[in-house]
């Protein structure tokens, strides 16, 4: 017999970076311990949004499977005096493997002979095994950077709030930090925060995404991606390909809602790629461009929020955009006033490296250097 394995650790927001290799090692760490405890299974399938990592695995046999074993003892030689009566190695490796020194076997080898048991081990019930190895699994998961919170002696990428464990629909009972696992699950943090119930992998799908969560991340890629490129025909644009921006901001959302907002046009005089940085690095939003590749005065950002009048969102997204805006027209402008050569004399005060001298002298070594290269392919 099998059943469904289902794992989710409720938190508070983790870091989109984290959350890729989180799923990836929460999904090697579970297997090896599946395996290393000799218990087949099926499926296994991960989940994350920035409140939670889940994992649900299929067909996970319900008893570990029986094992024949041999193990090695002392050589004969050793285990026996001159008139055949054990000595303390036989007694000793009998009494340390349940058995009697009469239910000693022999075995010839290269080295000689041995003694050696042959045992059978009886599988354990998967249920026995699951509270001892899930918390396990839980605090191995590395983090680039983990925490601790209240006066707990357990790490986390940030501190947990609930851990829903469940083998066959029946909660698997076990206790990490000042946590007891459970059934329950919680929605959206604002638009549906209350707690509700969950009986396996399905169930939680679709009781989620009734609470307006969006579990699996590659949906909600998918609609990211589908959502962006709809509001980029409207806005009669072209969204500028970003998979690397795609995948941070799904990583940033549960419920994904893209709107479209603008700046002035004067911010167009400024370099294109000062542009799409200020607006990618500082609020994650997509830059459009029109037929031509030209950069046009709209953005596209995805919001966590389903409001009643998404106007309210713009607006407050546009309003945050243009200071960042002015402040790049700013410096760039000041920037423009000074040659760069003219900068190049200022870095003769600052000490790249102690032993290696200034900075000054680290862009001289360049200089040579590249002098050097282009040299051999004249």
């Amino acid at each position: 017999m099998s059943a469904e394995l289902f794992l989710e650790i409720g938190t508070e927001e983790i870091p989109a970076g984290f959350l890729p290799r989180a799923t990836a090692d929460l999904k090697r760490l579970l297997g090896k311990e599946l395996n290393g405890a000799r218990l087949p299974h099926g499926e296994m399938r991960t989940f994350a949004t920035p409140r939670r990592i889940a994992i649900a695995i299929a067909d996970v046999a319900d008893h570990q499977e029986r094992q024949e074993v041999t193990l090695s003892g002392p050589p004969v030689s050793a285990a026996f005096d001159g008139d055949g009566n054990p000595t303390k190695a036989a007694i000793g490796f009998a009494k340390k493997n349940g058995v009697e020194v009469d239910q000693l076997q022999r075995i010839t080898t290269d080295k000689g002979e041995y003694l050696f048991i042959s045992q059978v081990l009886e599988g354990r019930p998967t249920a026995e095994l699951l509270p001892e190895m899930l918390p396990r699994v839980i605090g191995a998961i590395p983090f680039q950077k983990s925490m601790r919170w209240k006066d707990l002696d357990v790490r986390f990428a940030r501190p947990m709030h609930w851990i829903v464990a469940l083998y066959g629909g029946q909660t698997v009972p076990f206790g990490f930090g000042s946590l007891a696992s459970g059934n329950t699950s919680y929605g959206h943090r604002f638009l549906a925060p209350g707690p509700f119930t969950v009986g396996g992998l399905d169930d939680y799908l679709a009781q989620t995404e009734k609470a307006y969560v969006i579990a699996d991340a590659g949906r909600r890629k998918a609609m990211i991606a589908e959502q962006v490129a709809r509001i980029a025909a409207e806005e009669k644009g072209e969204l500028l390909e970003d998979e690397e921006l795609l995948e941070e901001v799904t990583n940033l959302v549960e419920y994904p809602v893209a709107l479209a907002g603008s700046f002035e046009e004067k911010y167009l005089e400024l370099p294109r790629e000062l542009l799409i940085t200020t607006m990618r690095e500082h609020q994650r939003y997509f830059s459009l461009v029109d037929a031509k590749g030209k950069l046009l005065p709209r953005f596209i950002t995805v919001s966590n929020n389903r409001v009643d009048d998404p106007a309210v969102v713009v607006q407050g997204n546009e309003r945050v955009i243009r200071p960042r805006l002015s402040d790049a027209m700013f410096f760039y402008e000041k920037d423009q006033k000074v040659p760069l050569e003219s900068r190049l004399e200022a870095l003769k005060n600052v000490v790249y490296q102690a032993k290696l001298g200034t900075s000054f002298e680290k862009v001289e070594r360049f200089r040579t250097l590249a002098l050097g290269l282009a040299r051999q392919f004249e």
